[in-house]
């Protein structure tokens, strides 16, 4: 089942090479400037910390002030910041997000100063770039990385349950009964009397390990609960995507699915709502817990957990006859506010250089947007001994696809995660994402 992830970075990853300008010397003509840079992830700091001071060997007259606020809170502070006018200067954006900053005029168009300083955009990934063009053809961002998300697992209860990595890995799911998936999920999960969940007699209201963790994350993605399932059925987000109108959400199939996911709970094989309030990096590290969803993003911290061995497989193959996942590229915005434009330009175009994100690879905690700096980054998870192929199997053996990218997605997702909480709490079944969709979709005509 595992190709090499080699392989995979060289065939459909890979595009021709070029040096990616710094971005000339308007920044450096700056004095003594300070910019801001906002990231979400505390595990990416030290990373940007050695990006930055390389910079600033480059920029003597520029330095900058990394600042890392935890995911929910970032965001609720960037919308803040640029309403008081105060915003960092520049700021990783996310797909799902920055198309309400660009509708705003809260983020700087980068097309004038790509083509002043002949940044060269060929050298990211395949897929990268565009989605990044907001709907009347501006680029608002230059990639960074890209991620997948995939099934974190303990190894040891892993193979008490007399399961291998490769049958993770041959895992079949669909809407119906979860086909194998559901089953090892089943039989991971041990009652608190050490009777497993396909075993006569397991008592689903006193669990002593549940099968598959839930995040307790309800955004209009499900990135980091349902996707990896929804994926895989004949089903999108949106009519079309990216500046789609109109939402996909009460499509029977895909309500279904949505049922099953969260109906795991009611089974006992994974934790109600409000049982766990952290991430599965949480919930696994507990011991509490065999399975769970996170993204390529956060290997060092699943790997770092004390007394616990965690392995990593791909989502189940599903309907489709593919396994899936959300595909997400981040990207460097400038914010309008900023003070310290040809600073922050600078910046920008130095964080989506080969220099930086070499330097970024260095440190095994994410994939670069460029694919040879993606080559050095598997060298250096190998050189760890972490197996990272199945964040790359989907593209090999199966299906990426994007966030859903809309113009205010703050009203969506108020929507949505209202209406997807709902659903695990038990308050309503998935059949009342048909009026939540109506909802979302007047937001997107209005």
């Amino acid at each position: 089942m595992r190709k090499s992830v080699h392989v995979a970075v060289a065939g459909s990853l890979v595009l021709a090479l070029g040096a990616c300008s710094s971005g000339g010397g308007s920044g450096s003509g700056a004095s003594a400037d300070e910019i801001s840079y906002w990231l979400w992830d505390s595990n990416q700091v030290p990373a940007y910390q050695a990006c930055a001071d390389a910079f600033t060997a480059k920029n003597p007259d520029v330095s900058v002030k990394i600042e890392q606020f935890a995911w929910d809170d970032y965001w609720t502070k960037l919308t803040a910041s640029f309403v008081g006018g105060s915003g960092p200067d520049v700021f990783v954006d996310h797909l799902s997000k920055y198309g309400e900053f660009a509708a705003q005029g809260q983020i700087v168009p980068l097309d004038d100063l790509v083509e002043r300083d002949a940044v060269d955009t060929s050298v990211y990934a395949d897929g990268l770039v565009d989605p990044w063009r907001y709907a009347d053809g501006s680029l608002y961002g230059l990639p960074k990385d890209w991620d997948t998300t995939a099934f974190f697992y303990d190894e040891q209860l892993v193979a008490d349950a007399g399961y291998t990595a490769e049958d993770l890995w041959a895992a079949d799911w669909n809407p119906d009964d979860g086909g194998t998936f559901e089953e090892i999920v089943a039989h991971l999960t041990v009652d608190a009397h050490g009777v497993r969940g396909d075993e006569p007699g397991f008592d689903a209201s006193d669990v002593a390990v549940y099968g598959l963790g839930i995040n307790p994350n309800f955004e209009e993605t499900g990135q980091m609960q349902w996707a990896n399932f929804t994926g895989t059925l004949e089903w999108d987000y949106l009519d079309e995507n990216p500046w789609g109108t109109r939402y996909n959400f009460d499509d029977p199939e895909f309500q279904k699915a949505v049922d099953w996911f969260y109906g795991l709970a009611d089974k006992g094989f994974a934790p109600a709502a409000g049982v766990f309030s952290e991430e599965t990096l949480t919930q696994i590290g507990s011991g509490r817990v065999a399975m769970g969803t996170n993204g390529s993003w956060a290997t060092g911290s699943f790997k770092s957990l004390d007394g616990i061995e965690v392995g990593i497989a791909p989502g189940p193959v599903g309907p489709t006859g593919e396994r899936a996942s959300l595909f997400n590229g981040v990207a460097d915005s400038i914010s309008a506010s900023s003070q310290k434009q040809d600073a922050a330009w600078e910046w920008v175009a130095f964080l989506g250089s080969t220099e930086c994100q070499d330097i970024v690879a260095e440190h095994a905690v994410v994939f670069p947007a460029i694919p040879s700096s993606a080559d050095k980054a598997l060298a250096a998870f190998d050189a760890k001994g972490w197996d990272v192929s199945a964040f790359f199997s989907y593209r090999e053996e199966g299906r990426t696809f994007l966030p859903p990218i809309t113009v205010r997605a703050g009203e969506v997702n108020a929507i949505a995660s209202v209406a997807f909480e709902d659903i695990a709490l038990g308050n309503a079944d998935s059949s009342s994402l048909t009026a939540a969709n109506e909802q979302i979709n007047a937001v997107l005509e209005d």
